[in-house]
């Protein structure tokens, strides 16, 4: 998941079909409602504006959005949702996070467990792979005509961000955890649209499956796609970009 197949990625995702898209908005919704429980205002809870943005970028409609947040106040008062997350190996040897947010983690934990053996990897303890990711804040802004390097570069450097990769059609401006919010929030004020903001693990090196494990692996990610509790998937596995772009 580098900055480019990153993008290929979203570009697929927002390519798909009214249900798939359905099924991103409700997850993102779920981020929403807990990250707003307590305090619904954006403007005093950088979590939740955090999240925000990242709906916006996946072109969550801002009714989605607000309905979100008032379930905050509503239906998820008594519900406890966490934060969960779990590493394991794939085909191949290859390393996978997969991050979920769950009312039942023996449930979650037993579901994630199961997707991993049935496509030939299987589940490690904390910390198994996670060494070989590095935890960034990532926005992806387009690239265009009126968009040079240099503008993006020096914007992005004032607000605090470590770098941008200039991919074909886009920027990808990474940011330390910790420097997410206020980096987004300048972009922001300076009236820069994302088509991607979100704090993620991105793999130090990448691994090379056969076209056979590729299908296996491929089929692993969409079953962990299909999991309710599961938010995002990061994994160290080059996948071709006609694979993605499909």
């Amino acid at each position: 998941m580098s900055g480019h197949s990153k993008w290929a990625n979203i570009k697929n995702k927002k390519a798909k079909t009214d249900a798939v898209k359905g099924k991103i908005f409700t997850k993102i919704g779920r981020e929403i409602a807990v990250a707003a429980k307590g305090n619904p205002d954006p403007y005093t809870n950088s979590k939740l504006a955090d999240v925000i943005a990242k709906a916006k970028a996946a072109n969550m409609p801002n009714d989605n959005i607000k309905r979100s947040i008032a379930k905050a106040a509503g239906e998820l008062n008594n519900v406890n949702y966490e934060n969960l997350t779990y590493e394991g190996y794939g085909i191949g040897g290859s390393a996978v996070i997969v991050a979920t947010l769950t009312d039942n983690k023996n449930r979650t934990g037993g579901d994630v467990r199961h997707i991993f053996s049935k496509y030939g990897g299987n589940m490690g303890t904390t910390g198994s792979v996670s060494y070989m990711f590095a935890n960034k804040g990532v926005i992806v802004i387009e690239r265009t005509v009126d968009l040079d390097e240099d503008t993006i570069m020096e914007v992005a450097l004032e607000a605090g961000a470590e770098d941008v990769i200039t991919c074909d059609d886009s920027y990808e401006i990474r940011t330390a955890p910790s420097d997410f919010s206020a980096v987004r929030k300048y972009l922001e004020d300076k009236g820069y649209e994302f088509l991607e903001a979100e704090t993620m693990m991105i793999p130090n090196d990448k691994v090379t499956l056969s076209p056979e494990q590729l299908e296996t692996f491929n089929k692993m990610l969409d079953a962990f796609d299909d999991q309710d509790d599961v938010q995002d998937v990061y994994h160290n596995v080059d996948i071709p970009e006609e694979e993605e772009d499909d």
